[in-house]
């Protein structure tokens, strides 16, 4: 384990090396090891860094916090042989669990999410807890276009500054302020022959050319809508007011599988919540936590 420093809360974070099978994937870890562990899981396209602020602030709230940089993003190693299915995430997510030697509270947005929920489906005794940041087994196909759109259309070709890429961004989400330091966006590129390209593998956006219908491997609404209606952990859906991807239709589907689950709708948010209130979101994940998964630790001693 390697330091990197501290964040606004003044927690120092350390880098982990987790193997997976043909990867490795790269995580950082906030906190006391001994505290009940939270992983954080990014969304498609993006690294770990999308939940620095919020693990290190969960690190000083006695969370062991670990952000992970999924296969074929950011630090980690992109799969070998170029595929990146659902049932390559869920055994990833399976195997953070293993490294850490108990079962965490699962906090993903959009694929982390997903890709949570499948693996808790195949290890029922996975998680303490899941937390789905704007996404279920239902998605709303325009936006998830949307998504799509943006991401290849950068990324063969990269951007000739970071100025250029900051400009892509702004586009992209034009609700958000444009950043004036450009210092931030570096952890979501990388600088190859002259060019920034975007933190992933491009394969990742890949779909399937052996099939007769083209299918995005990475959405399968049977499979994870029935691993929603046996979930039995503790789970949270958080949506963003003003997302296009996860309709509130869609979130009414959710809950009807899933009675147990908690809800709650964050204003004014995208489909990025936490980067769009971190503020909001972080009160409502800290609230969910304490209620439901630090009591429930209590209850039961552990």
């Amino acid at each position: 384990m390697a330091d990197q420093g501290t964040h606004g809360t003044g927690q120092r974070s350390e880098t982990l090396e987790i193997p997976a099978g043909d990867v490795t994937m790269v995580a950082d870890a906030y906190g006391d090891p001994s505290d009940p562990p939270v992983v954080l899981l990014h969304g498609g396209g993006q690294t770990r860094h999308s939940w620095g602020s919020t693990a290190a602030d969960l690190g000083a709230k006695n969370w062991y916090a670990v952000t992970v940089d999924l296969r074929g993003h950011g630090d980690s190693t992109w799969s070998p042989d170029g595929y990146y299915g659902l049932d390559r995430f869920a055994a990833d997510v399976i195997k953070v669990a293993d490294y850490l030697g108990r079962p965490p509270v699962y906090v993903g947005a959009s694929l982390g999410g997903n890709s949570s929920l499948a693996a808790i489906s195949v290890r029922p005794d996975l998680a303490l807890g899941l937390v789905l940041v704007d996404v279920s087994p239902f998605l709303q196909p325009a936006g998830t276009s949307r998504i799509r759109d943006f991401m290849v259309s950068h990324a063969e070709t990269g951007f000739a500054t970071l100025e250029e890429a900051a400009d892509a961004v702004a586009a992209y989400v034009p609700h958000r302020p444009r950043p004036r330091n450009l210092e931030g966006l570096k952890k979501n590129l990388r600088h190859r022959d002259g060019r920034w390209y975007w933190h992933w593998d491009p394969k990742f956006m890949a779909l399937p050319t052996d099939q007769a219908v083209q299918r995005d491997p990475l959405i399968d609404p049977a499979r994870l809508g029935a691993a929603a209606r046996d979930l039995r952990t503790p789970t949270l859906l958080v949506r963003g007011g003003e997302s296009d991807v996860l309709s509130v239709d869609d979130a009414k589907r959710f809950l009807e599988l899933v009675p147990h689950a908690e809800f709650a709708s964050v204003a004014g948010a995208h489909h990025m919540v936490a980067g769009d209130d971190n503020a909001v979101f972080e009160d409502v994940l800290d609230d969910f936590l304490e209620r439901r998964v630090r009591s429930r630790l209590k209850l039961f001693g552990s």
